[in-house]
């Protein structure tokens, strides 16, 4: 008897020591970050933690999930620190995931937006594009001859997660860019809108003048004028796979329907995604009689309503006085 006895107790406290050290002890892990994926059961869950060196056993932890029994959230989690068992475990179940910042600004284009996911480690910038150009049946509604997702990518910081598909985060861009639109009084027209707020929003960083850019390109198209818009040479470039920061003479000879030197009226659509106030001001653009504008070299431009004018105005900003 005195010998199951001392048995028992051994056992008693084989697992005693067994439990201490899969569950209270710290462990160092072995890998930054681990990704959960959606449906895990338990068991897969403790082997790749166990892998990844998150958890000392794997017996342990699922020993410790039996009496616990809390859903265990799929995700990415960051694992930058020694931990027992019980807080690994209390992470997983509160669904303390990591998360990628994501700046997109008022601006850019597909391929700078590709890029910024791309630096985030969230996507290739290839199969950003490739969704970009698949997904954009999910804007149809609001405008049918969209070929891309290209203006209605709202420029805005997000939070994604690796969980999320390139589609889910697509969706959360471009709801963004619905709920500004409603917020504007933005309902139809969107294709000439947010064309035209693309294009202001390239041509000028200064907020007061964008209402006066939009007015001088309605006025050109009224008109029946070429836009001759630097901005949508470039895109035409980009396109083209040649743009190298530096508008040629053949981007302004290109048969593009984006080079708006040849090309009348407003290019196929947006060359990049507008914020708020350069939708704003395609919306209600300001009424003036101008019909030209040139930079001031100061972040500015000078507006004017005949060639002559502009021509004195583009005069100044060759001699270094102001231009575009």
């Amino acid at each position: 008897m005195k010998t199951l006895v001392k048995l028992a107790l051994l056992v008693v406290l084989l697992a005693a020591a067994f439990l201490i050290y899969g569950l209270l002890l710290p462990a160092t892990p072995s890998k930054e970050s681990i990704l959960l994926r959606p449906g895990s059961s338990a068991r897969t869950i403790a082997n790749e933690l166990r892998a990844a060196g998150v958890i000392r056993s794997r017996y342990a932890f699922l020993a410790l999930h039996y009496f616990r029994v809390r859903p265990l959230k799929a995700g990415e989690y960051l694992f930058d620190h020694p931990a027992n068992a019980f807080e690994v475990y209390d992470r997983l179940a509160r669904g303390d995931i990591a998360t990628h910042t994501v700046v997109v600004p008022e601006g850019f284009n597909m391929w700078d937006v590709a890029a910024v996911f791309e630096a985030s480690g969230l996507a290739s910038r290839a199969d950003f594009l490739d969704a970009a150009r698949k997904d954009h049946t999910m804007i149809s509604d609001l405008d049918p001859a969209a070929q891309s997702l290209e203006g209605y990518l709202f420029p805005d910081t997000y939070h994604f997660t690796r969980t999320q598909s390139l589609t889910d985060m697509l969706t959360v861009m471009t709801k963004h860019f619905r709920q500004e639109a409603k917020a504007i009084g933005l309902e139809s027209d969107f294709h000439k809108v947010v064309t035209m707020a693309s294009i202001v929003e390239k041509e000028t960083g200064a907020p007061e003048e964008r209402p006066l850019v939009a007015g001088v390109y309605y006025n050109r198209l009224e008109k029946g004028m070429l836009l001759g818009a630097d901005p949508t040479v470039v895109y035409a470039a980009l396109l083209a796979n040649h743009y190298n920061g530096v508008i040629h003479q053949s981007d302004l000879d290109s048969t593009s329907p984006y080079n708006t030197y040849r090309v009348a009226g407003l290019p196929p659509g947006p060359i990049a995604n507008p914020g708020r106030a350069s939708l704003e001001a395609a919306l209600h653009p300001q009424q003036t009689d101008y019909l030209y504008f040139v930079s001031d070299r100061n972040g500015h431009h000078r507006f004017a309503r005949t060639g002559a004018e502009h021509d004195k105005n583009v005069a100044l900003y060759r001699r270094g006085a102001g231009g575009k």
